[in-house]
């Protein structure tokens, strides 16, 4: 389960690929979710763009956030589409929290202007409405910043809709083996579309990681006969060798502030944490233990990291400032094996693979308490990321034998799956911005 390090043949492959989308299913929800109506947006002088469909890919976000319940097209009520149709007694009988009105409006430069409104019906008035100017290209990113403004509004937690993941996709050869496979580095919205291929190889890419801005990668590469970290631009392409030390050069995570990569390297001996400062190269040694150290975490505050150790003779959590000689502090004792770990953005949190026997679950542990609880059943879940906003956990799962991305709630009430439509997906990473 801690990370391998594979050498491979790589070469780039900056192109998207349409025809290849993750699928999102919600696989179970919960009852406390918050209902609302979203209506269908009213397209003025253009015919909807299915692709586009702005009411409801803000329809889609909240359903997929698992704080909102909105009801599905053919049990609406009414389809009001200015606030004056808006019947408050009508939506109130029927339960309704708030309600969603809009418009698609293609205008004369070929441009279109998105508009809606929040309408909260037990208040009984407009709380929330904005308009965007879009194209077709961008129609999607508006729709995923209106489900931000609402989300943010009605919640007081910032959105996270706007925002991509990272995740390597396998396609294997007719054999169903790992020869001949092929392995890609991808990236895309959060709810699947508009996937961008970064890297092919012929070998696994291992490890990406998002800068904390969302405008690079960091991942592992074998392309020159051995293990090296890369970071690479998401919009250009370019890319830059960081790490090629003798040995593993592995498991790379940015430190707050973009100027850095905690990363794993073992040119002294065994595998230990360094960080590498990204302005001029250098070095500056964390952990120094005949254990295997790695898959480093940054706290929020840039000055301690979580980590993996076996120095306890089974992987378990520590947590270490990153300057001085201070000593590591054990976080976890539950259970043989506890590691991967993604820190909540606001550093309370922390997401983690914990494994007793052969089930392998998604748990939580709280830094203040140091309590933990169990979010996910198994029975091969690993790599846990916190979404920006802390409302949900991505992982990498399993589903009927083929690798898949799963998501759930930090309440572990909601769960969805997120299947790829060719091929096997795994490795996710959740930008914390959108560049």
């Amino acid at each position: 389960m801690i990370k391998k390090f594979i050498t491979g043949l790589l070469f780039l492959s900056f192109t998207s690929v349409a025809q290849a989308v993750l699928k999102i299913d919600i696989t179970e929800g919960y009852e406390g979710a918050l209902p609302i109506a979203i209506i269908p947006f009213q397209w003025n002088g253009s015919k909807k763009i299915e692709d586009a469909d702005v009411s409801a890919i803000i329809s889609s976000d909240l359903a997929r956030s698992g704080k909102f319940s909105p009801v599905a097209e053919k049990d609406l009520i009414a389809r009001p589409q200015t606030p004056s149709e808006v019947h408050f007694k009508t939506w109130r009988i029927a339960g309704m929290d708030h309600i969603v009105i809009g418009s698609v409006t293609l205008q004369a430069d070929g441009k279109y202007q998105v508009q809606f409104r929040l309408i909260d019906i037990l208040k009984a008035k407009q709380v929330l409405g904005y308009s965007f100017t879009a194209t077709d290209k961008t129609l999607r990113d508006v729709a995923h910043q209106i489900s931000d403004y609402i989300f943010t509004h009605i919640t007081g937690l910032p959105g996270a809709f706007g925002t991509r993941i990272a995740y390597v996709t396998v396609q294997r050869d007719n054999k169903g083996g790992d020869k001949g496979s092929v392995s890609r580095l991808q990236v895309s919205d959060t709810d699947g579309y508009n996937p961008q291929t970064l890297l092919t190889s012929a070998q696994p890419i291992m490890s990406p990681a998002w800068s904390p801005d969302g405008s690079e990668l960091a991942y592992v590469s074998f392309e020159n006969g051995q293990a090296e970290i890369f970071t690479q631009n998401i919009r250009t392409g370019a890319r830059q060798s960081r790490s090629r030390y003798k040995g593993l050069n592995g498991a790379p995570a940015w430190s707050p502030d973009g100027k850095k990569l905690a990363i794993t390297l073992s040119k002294d001996g065994n595998p230990d944490i360094y960080i590498l400062n990204l302005n001029d190269n250098s070095l500056q040694r964390v952990t120094n233990h005949w254990s295997i150290d790695t898959e480093a975490a940054w706290l929020p505050d840039g000055k301690s990291i979580v980590f993996t150790s076996s120095r306890s003779g089974k992987p378990q959590l520590y947590l270490q400032a990153v300057t001085g000689n201070a000593r590591p502090e054990r976080l976890t004792y539950e259970g043989g094996y506890n590691a991967s770990a993604s820190v909540s953005a606001d550093g309370k949190y922390v997401a983690y693979v914990h494994g007793e026997g052969n089930i392998y679950r998604i748990a939580i542990l709280d830094l203040e308490t140091k309590s933990s609880r169990i979010l996910t059943d198994g029975p091969l879940d690993e790599s846990p990321e916190y979404a920006p906003n802390n409302s949900m956990i991505l992982f990498a799962s399993q589903d009927k034998g083929k690798a898949v991305l799963a998501a759930v709630s930090v309440d572990g009430r909601q769960k969805q799956r997120l299947s790829f439509t060719e091929g096997e997906v795994r490795e996710p990473s959740w930008a914390a911005a959108r560049y």
